[in-house]
């Protein structure tokens, strides 16, 4: 069972998870060990909230198919179950990213004692610069 929050949680049933043997340059064992994970979960099947469901459907990720299916290739650990125990980590970020609300941004400009100083530093600077010039 993957637990996303205090009250939300995936059963094992909902998560798809088959090793495979893992890309790259090969190695001693790298082409006899099925040691890379390929997770799947698909999301309207899921036990998950409805708010959970449309905002992860909602997300624009590469790792969402169209059919709202999330697919998560996990091989950069030596070992199947690191690579399991990282690929369910990614799926919990993932769900938990989509329904993070940031806080709204609200508008400041700056004082106008802070504008002043702006403007002064940019005199000072200017008249550093025209010292430069050639002597007359």
């Amino acid at each position: 069972m993957l637990q996303i929050s205090n009250a939300v949680s995936l059963a094992d049933w909902e998560i798809e998870i088959h090793a495979i043997r893992a890309q790259g340059a090969g190695g001693q064992n790298v082409n006899k060990v099925s040691s890379a994970v390929h997770l799947r979960f698909d999301i309207r099947r899921s036990s998950l909230p409805a708010f959970y469901k449309e905002r992860l459907l909602a997300l624009s990720d590469q790792r969402i198919s169209k059919d709202g299916v999330i697919v998560i290739k996990a091989q950069s650990h030596r070992t199947q179950d690191k690579n399991r125990d990282d690929a369910l980590e990614r799926l919990r970020e993932l769900i938990l990213s989509a329904v993070r609300t940031d806080k709204a941004r609200r508008p400041t400009k700056p004082s106008r004692a802070a504008r002043q100083r702006r403007m002064d530093s940019k005199t000072k600077r200017a008249q550093t610069k025209s010292l430069r010039g050639r002597v007359v």
